[in-house]
């Protein structure tokens, strides 16, 4: 049975006791409803996982580390998601999945056709809490950093810190990925997926991403949902880079 996970602030070692508060404390005693002696994992901030054994007193909770889990290898190409900000809760949505499917970084901007434009603090927050609850529950070892919302502008001038740029637009010519895609990793460390809003990138906006390096790219016949495009191309990247050889079935939707 695999143990809860829980990531707490600090760099620590074995035998250290650290404290759990907050909304981990409330989840330990109240959800979980584990006690003293029962074990959880502890994540510190040095991405070090240790099994770790429960003091509870009543709504106190701390864990005694007592045995540091072997490190898992870091994956051989980051994946970035740079998100178009979408109405709704769809950014939770895409936050969540994007975490799970071991994006390093989110990036949400606006852009001429956002219906959403902006975000303040308290949605960046919730994104946050989000990508940490949902690392928690895939078994990742680091949570993903959830960016404050850009303009399109300083997004394009990140991208010659990547090695590659997707940029995934419904009006560029069809040709599959499946053909394309190991001359565009060959080398490849560092990758940053690029997803519109739901009314899609403009010309001049797709326009503007080539001169910066972006590989303007389709995504088959289907026009996808925003929330649904950054999941497809992070599942065909963890097949293509190793980090998830059973998602075939990802692959597919774009091999036409």
């Amino acid at each position: 049975m695999r143990l809860a996970r829980f990531f707490v602030p600090g760099i620590y070692d074995r035998d250290e006791i650290v404290r759990v508060d907050g909304g981990d404390a409330h989840h330990i005693v109240d959800v979980l409803r584990l006690g003293s002696g029962e074990r959880i994992e502890i994540i510190d901030s040095a991405a070090h996982a240790f099994v770790a054994e429960l003091t509870c007193e009543g709504k106190r909770v701390s864990a005694r580390l007592v045995e540091e889990l072997a490190r898992t290898p870091d994956p051989d190409v980051r994946v970035d998601v740079a998100q178009a900000l979408p109405k709704g809760t769809k950014m939770d949505f895409v936050v969540e999945k994007a975490t799970e499917l071991g994006a390093a970084t989110i990036l949400p901007f606006s852009s001429e056709r956002a219906v959403a434009h902006e975000a303040g603090a308290s949605k960046l927050e919730r994104w946050r809490r989000i990508a940490r609850s949902a690392a928690e529950q895939c078994g990742r070892r680091d949570i993903p950093a959830v960016l404050a919302p850009m303009a399109f502008e300083e997004l394009l001038a990140r991208f010659g810190t990547y090695d590659r740029v997707f940029f995934a637009w419904e009006s560029e010519e069809r040709r599959p990925l499946r053909a394309r895609l190991p001359s565009l990793l060959a080398g490849v460390r560092s990758i940053l997926i690029v997803v519109g809003p739901e009314g899609g990138f403009s010309h001049a906006e797709a326009d503007a991403a080539r001169p910066r390096g972006a590989e303007v790219i389709s995504l088959g016949a289907r026009i996808l949902r925003t929330e649904t495009a950054a999941m497809v191309l992070l599942a065909i990247l963890n097949y293509e880079t190793g980090e998830g050889r059973n998602i075939e079935a990802a692959r597919r939707i774009v091999s036409g």
